[in-house]
């Protein structure tokens, strides 16, 4: 299972895994993976982990944000263009 770490001192500590995180939480732990990342005071195979890591992270808000988008293009519009409630995904009535 993927963890959340510790990002603070590289620590792994068992919290939740990356797919029962919001995007919130998978985009900030992103972002401190980045930080972590740019500071350049880890060691080469810590590096490479971390980047991993981030990796996943980055697939798993990608893949809420196609899903999103997605939810958003299926508002249905009345005649007069405006909004009139929504359609399943899976094109169903």
């Amino acid at each position: 299972m993927l963890w959340l770490m510790d990002e603070g001192n590289g620590s792994e500590k068992e919290q939740k895994p990356i797919d029962q995180m919001t995007f919130e939480e998978a985009l900030a732990a992103l972002g401190e993976v980045v930080n972590r990342l740019e500071r350049g005071d880890v060691p080469l195979d810590e590096s490479i982990a971390i980047y991993e890591r981030g990796e996943l992270l980055r697939a798993a808000c990608q893949k809420r944000l196609d899903s999103a988008q997605a939810r958003i293009e299926k508002i249905v519009a009345g005649a007069d263009g405006n909004p009139t409630g929504t359609a399943p995904l899976d094109g169903g009535s």
